[in-house]
């Protein structure tokens, strides 16, 4: 058979760390996922919350507020735009039934993005508020 020598001992060495960063990587998330799937206290796990939230609110949303939740979460990359879109729009959804509101406003929908968002997202948000002429110091207490 003979020895591994040179540069295919690098490559099998290089590819073994590949495929053990991306099986931790891909069991992160996986992980993540399923703990948001347990159900708490009540009964109900986090991710079903958010889609009882998107229901009762899914009538709420009118044409240009869900035109500013598209261009909010544009940054996100194109695999994760869907669930990060699903996340905000259910934490808005929350604050729309909690406030009683007839209509998903403007302000609804930037206060659900501050509370659903970490905070290296908020930079993005303020800059796209000053580009739209929206007056950012009422959500200041919210960063």
């Amino acid at each position: 058979m003979g020895e591994l020598s040179g540069w295919f001992l690098w490559f099998i060495i290089l590819w073994i760390v590949f495929f053990i960063s991306m099986l931790a990587i891909g069991g992160f998330f996986m992980f993540r996922k399923f703990l948001k799937r347990l159900p708490k206290e009540d009964g109900k796990s986090v991710l079903d919350w958010q889609d009882y939230y998107l229901e009762k609110t899914r009538h709420l949303w009118p044409d240009e507020q869900k035109v500013l939740l598209e261009e909010l979460v544009k940054p996100v990359p194109e695999l994760f735009r869907d669930v990060a879109r699903q996340k905000i729009a259910g934490k808005i959804g929350e604050l729309a039934l909690s406030e009683k509101a007839n209509e998903i406003s403007q302000d609804l929908v930037v206060k659900g993005y501050i509370v659903a968002t970490p905070k290296r997202d908020h930079k993005f948000l303020i800059k796209t508020l000053e580009r739209k002429q929206i007056e950012v110091e009422p959500y200041k207490h919210l960063f």
